[in-house]
């Protein structure tokens, strides 16, 4: 799942977990991968749970920004599928929703 609202970066797994819970309506232990930006769109994190923990991820491009990240407007989150998330995590431009 994609939020499509800048995260505040300076929270760890507690908070965002909070974020999943509270702002996007969604189960932090689902097992889903959620992935956040900060204002900017220079950097993205994922939170996801395996079953025995969190994992948080955090990926700062060298230069430049994330492109095409889906505009904040009534959706807090919006499904992403596997070739968007390589899209994305590559920093190259073509994301599209589903």
């Amino acid at each position: 799942m994609l939020a499509t609202k800048p995260a505040d970066f300076r929270c760890g797994i507690d908070g965002f977990a909070a974020l999943c819970r509270h702002q996007l309506k969604q189960e932090p232990r689902s097992g889903t991968l959620f992935v956040f930006t900060n204002r900017r769109r220079t950097m993205l994190r994922a939170l996801c749970y395996d079953g025995s923990g969190f994992w948080l991820m955090s990926k700062r491009l060298s230069k430049g920004r994330f492109q095409d990240w889906p505009r904040h407007h009534q959706d807090e989150v919006t499904p992403l599928a596997a070739k968007q998330l390589k899209t994305l995590l590559t920093g190259q431009s073509g994301w599209q929703k589903l």
